[in-house]
């Protein structure tokens, strides 16, 4: 099946079909449907930013042209089914499984959901409260873990086509208006953008049914945020690439406190990388942030600073954004980006230790790009990541969303890319990958604190920031605690910008 699925979307690639299709048929009862748009947040208008977002919830959360918002519950309700929907910088998604006795009339409401909105002036209100609650409410109020990276990326990519949240900002989706949203539905959902894709043991004329159908989508064109294009010849195919605006280049350590009434102390630091799957160093430096901080598996920061300081309770590492990792075990699918992030995450922490923590996750990765990855670490942290992989596709959605990613970087099926890849992997060129891509200066840091001056103070003062433990510790901690207590931060006074939570994502 996955061979099929290959050639399926060897096939969209070299010929540019429109829409392209994404196929793995079985023989499961449960058919899994994905309509990707190729358009998100980096083509809001900049005047309004958080419209592709609004759009894909209000495609994905409300009436048809033909049904209420009620009616579409109800009807989608005896079939235990919903229509997902989520946008990110460069996709916009809307996911749904059904039984193959429910399919047609399932299909039905995804269709029409899709290609004749109902754009009703109640869903609207409804969509963009719950939006701006969402951002104000759920991301900035409750979520200071969440608060923090995605205020990292908004800072890495200032004056960037990422530079945004994706549900936009408060100013912006107050005066937001559902001409707006019909304007951008207009502009972008249309072929040249789309991706269907379809899981399961479908009947063998349903692929031509939705190709069909969604000739009414216009044919373009695609959407295009670049400033140059170039073609390479694989295989014999020609492949377009783009290539997007680099983010602004950091050149000296930057802080941005968020001062919130908040318990403890939430870091997330960062850079651009200008690594992606299918570049040639990416499966090296997945087993570089799979050993430094695999997401809630563990790794070297969970190790020195959980597990043998008992600092927080987690400590990752990303080379791929990975919004809501809180809530989740495993990356979602359908988040692909031609640019991305290399970050660590450091939370929760104690106000006193905030400072120490912070040295800390920089201090081991310093000490990762000077001493690289020991070999037996190496051969584990390869091992686990071609097991780990069948774990991400092990259902048939995110086996399909996958195959869906691989289409848009042009790789083969993921599962097979990454453990083909990793089998021929050596720890010279991990270790390598990581000396070229990897530093631990030049770094973007987002903290969310509640006493923002005194934590500031602490990072720019000549003072040392030592760790306070309740129990006694092995002489080795304690007297590389020594060290990490007064590493240097390179800070200036200037170089730490105290943010009130109230402004952030607001305007």
């Amino acid at each position: 099946m996955r061979t099929l699925a290959f050639l399926l979307i060897c096939t969209a690639i070299a010929g540019q079909a429109a829409p392209r299709i994404v196929a793995l048929p079985g023989k499961s009862p449960l058919i899994t449907l994905r309509f990707v748009f190729t358009t998100g947040a980096a083509s809001d208008p900049a005047d309004k930013p958080g419209v592709a977002n609004l759009t894909a919830e209000m495609l994905g959360d409300s009436g048809t042209k033909d049904l209420t918002y009620k009616q579409m519950v109800d009807a989608l309700y005896p079939m235990a089914a919903s229509i997902g929907a989520y946008s990110d910088k460069e996709m916009s998604t809307f996911a749904g499984s059904t039984h193959i006795d429910n399919l047609d009339k399932f299909y039905g409401l995804m269709r029409d959901a899709i290609l004749q909105p109902g754009w009703r002036p109640d869903d609207f209100k409804r969509v963009k409260e719950d939006t701006i609650n969402a951002l104000r409410v759920s991301l900035r109020g409750n979520n200071d873990e969440e608060l923090g990276k995605e205020e990292l990326y908004n800072l890495i990519y200032a004056g960037h086509p990422y530079g945004h949240e994706d549900m936009g900002t408060g100013a912006a989706l107050e005066k937001m208006t559902v001409v707006d949203v019909q304007a951008f539905y207009r502009a972008h959902y249309n072929q040249a953008n789309l991706i269907i894709g379809i899981a399961g043991g479908y009947p063998p004329d349903f692929i031509e049914r939705m190709k069909k159908d969604f000739a009414a989508l216009p044919e373009g064109p695609a959407d295009d945020l670049k400033t140059q294009t170039f073609a390479e010849q694989i295989g014999g195919a020609s492949r377009t690439f783009h290539t997007m605006p680099q983010p602004a280049a950091i050149t000296h350590n930057q802080v941005t406190l968020i001062e919130k009434d908040t318990r403890s102390v939430a870091w997330s630091f960062g850079y651009p990388i200008d690594v992606k799957r299918g570049d040639p160093d990416f499966p090296a430096l997945l087993v570089a942030q799979s050993y430094l901080g695999q997401h809630r598996q563990g790794g070297r920061l969970f190790v020195r600073l959980r597990e043998e300081r008992g600092l927080n309770y987690g400590d990752y590492a990303y080379t791929e954004y990975f919004p809501r990792g809180m809530y989740l075990l495993e990356p979602q699918e359908n988040l692909a980006r031609h640019q991305q992030i290399f970050q660590i995450w450091i939370r929760p922490v104690e106000p006193p230790d905030a400072g120490f923590a912070l040295r800390a996750g920089i201090f081991e990765l310093d000490k990762l790009i000077k001493d690289g990855i020991p070999a037996t670490d190496f051969e584990t942290s390869r091992g686990f990541l071609s097991k780990y992989v069948n774990v991400l596709t092990k259902s048939k959605s995110a086996e399909l969303g996958y195959a869906i990613d691989s289409l848009f970087y042009g790789i083969p099926e993921y599962n097979q890319y990454l453990k083909t890849s990793l089998a021929k992997l050596t720890l010279e060129e991990v270790n390598k990958a990581i000396r070229k891509h990897f530093r631990a200066d030049n770094l973007q840091i987002v903290g969310v604190a509640k006493d923002a001056q005194q934590l500031k103070a602490a990072l720019t003062g000549a003072d040392p920031t030592p760790v306070h433990y309740n129990s006694p510790k092995p002489r080795e901690i304690t007297d590389e605690d020594k060290i990490i207590e007064r590493w240097p931060l390179h800070l200036r006074p200037e170089d730490v910008k105290i943010v009130p939570v109230g402004t952030v994502f607001e305007n």
